[in-house]
């Protein structure tokens, strides 16, 4: 009985893993819709200057959310928000919805372009 409940415990887990893994965005695309939709305003190389239109993103998972030598709104460094994949994909889908002020205007309207945007994020590191 045991090992018949151990067994179905590693299953269940083990669907868990690759739903979530199924889940997860592609970051091979995300860098190509990146270097597309978002690289006119954005950089993401360690120590490189911001653009004029938006900030270098380059390490931007560890620090709070308008904390970088780019000009930020007041209203975005308020929020104080914490970067990970949920509030990422609530900011690409509407930045000025979850906080008002914000200078972004832009959005990514399909859910798949997020995802895979998020996943290439989540690997340029600081």
């Amino acid at each position: 009985m045991k090992k018949t409940i151990s067994l179905s415990v590693f299953a269940v887990a083990s669907a868990l893993v690759l739903s979530a893994s199924a889940m997860a965005g592609d970051a091979a695309n995300g860098e190509k819709i990146f270097k597309k939709k978002c690289k006119t305003c954005h950089v993401v190389e360690a120590g490189k200057k911001p653009k004029a239109t938006g900030p270098n993103l380059a390490g931007f998972l560890t620090r709070p959310s308008g904390t970088s030598d780019y000009k930020h709104s007041k209203k975005l460094a308020a929020a104080a928000i914490t970067w990970n994949e949920e509030t990422l994909d609530q900011w690409l889908q509407n930045p000025r919805k979850m906080v008002k002020g914000s200078r972004m205007s832009f959005k990514l309207k399909k859910e798949k372009d997020r995802q895979d945007v998020i996943a290439y994020l989540m690997t340029i590191g600081s």
